[in-house]
């Protein structure tokens, strides 16, 4: 996402290079010259329509991860898969009905807010769930015990066994 946000800001720089009054921008006349900045401008535009459909990708995958790691309340992913429906809507929707872009600036603003605040507000003030955090530590840890202990056993009966490939 960030490289298409890098790349789409050329468009903005390509607009100021063509207002800069080089010598060589001479050979436009002003209109021309206007005409061209516009279409740099309504790229960039595009361009940020592309970065929010990959954005609004990211909170859906963001919300499934929410759900599945247990540390944060089911209602937060909800909340941010709502984000990402927003953020899908405008940026599918000023593509396709460009006329509509006041009301899809709406759609996204009120979906971004009532998604993404309460996950933010939640990592303030409340964080993890520190016990569940501890609880799948330790099993964790338990788990990698207990397969470095059978590792280590199935390595010495090999060596043991004569099966040592490394002296035939």
């Amino acid at each position: 996402m960030t490289v298409i946000q890098d790349i789409n800001l050329l468009n903005n720089f390509t607009a100021l290079q063509l207002l800069s009054g080089a010598d060589y921008l001479k050979v436009f006349e002003p209109d021309q010259l206007h005409a061209l900045v516009l279409l740099f401008l309504n790229a960039h535009e595009f361009g940020a329509y592309v970065w929010e459909a990959f954005f609004g990708l990211l909170c859906i995958v963001l919300g499934y991860l929410l759900f599945k790691s247990g540390y944060f309340p089911r209602l937060l992913w909800v909340l941010m898969v709502f984000a990402s429906l927003g953020y899908l809507t405008d940026s599918f929707g000023n593509i396709i009905f460009p006329n509509y872009k006041e009301i899809f600036v709406w759609v996204v603003a009120v979906t971004a807010v009532i998604g993404e605040l309460p996950f933010l507000f939640w990592l303030l003030l409340r964080g993890v769930n520190i016990q569940e955090w501890n609880n799948r530590a330790a099993a964790s840890t338990a788990k990698m015990k207990v397969v470095m202990e059978e590792g280590i056993e199935a390595v010495s009966v090999t060596v043991d066994g004569g099966k040592d490939t490394k002296a035939n």
